[in-house]
């Protein structure tokens, strides 16, 4: 039995780490846990790169080369499971583990990345407050942490929303890349999730031959809605790494 992997994990969009906050204290009684603001949100710069999830996925590799570690277990949330599944394409020897939180691995559709550009598009003409927040509030979760998160949303850039929004549109199908991993893999999924219904949790364990923990009840951000649950189903888990 050794130490338990180091675990890097992203935040959704359109978000920061701060919506690990009420998680991380039981989280970090068993791992080491980083949670980086990705590229363009809360405290990280935007830069002048083209907007790819593949730049995203390297900040996140100099983030792990700069802190000395070799692998970690990576995962995300929503747009954050994005990120991890770039960055197991692009390394897939760092990669000790993957938890993935309400994600998908499917490429978007036509309709769906025109929708998205069409986001990058108005935030840049018109900022997003307050009809960023309005659209997406009713899919991100209970009423309960509505007034959270919609502070959380409105602090971010518009140029930073645009950017993510034109490299989700980009993004490939990870389908391929979770078949041929090799790591242990969890899969959390809310059922209220009015997003991205459970069906897209399932298939992303059938992909990875991983667990699946269905937490009832509970939305599109289960690490904000119900942290505790959320512990409890990730804990027990990491607790097998070692």
């Amino acid at each position: 039995m050794g130490p338990v992997p180091p675990l890097l994990l992203f935040h959704a969009f359109p978000l920061d780490a701060r919506m690990w906050d009420a998680t991380r204290d039981a989280l970090s009684e068993h791992v080491r846990l980083i949670t980086p603001d990705q590229r363009g949100f809360g405290r990280s710069p935007l830069g002048t790169a083209v907007p790819s999830l593949d730049v995203v996925a390297a900040d996140a590799i100099a983030l792990l080369d700069s802190l000395a570690i070799d692998r970690a277990i990576v995962g995300g949330c929503s747009m954050g499971g994005y990120v991890a599944m770039a960055l197991l394409r692009a390394a897939p020897e760092r990669v000790a583990g993957l938890l993935f939180v309400d994600t998908k691995a499917p490429a978007d559709t036509e309709e769906a990345a025109a929708n998205r550009l069409a986001i990058a598009e108005r935030a840049e003409q018109e900022g997003i407050v307050p009809w960023l927040a309005d659209t997406m509030l009713p899919v991100l979760g209970s009423a309960a942490v509505h007034g959270q998160v919609r502070g959380w949303l409105e602090e971010q850039s518009p140029a930073t929303v645009a950017w993510t929004q034109r490299a989700m549109a980009a993004r490939p199908d990870s389908r391929d890349t979770l078949r041929a991993a090799n790591v242990d893999t969890l899969v959390v999924h809310g059922d209220a999730d009015g997003l991205m219904p459970v069906s897209l949790g399932e298939e992303l364990a059938d992909l990875t031959r991983g667990s699946l923990v269905v937490l009832p009840g509970v939305g599109h951000l289960p690490p904000v809605e119900a942290p505790d649950a959320f512990a409890a189903a990730v804990v027990p888990w990491l607790a097998e790494r070692a």
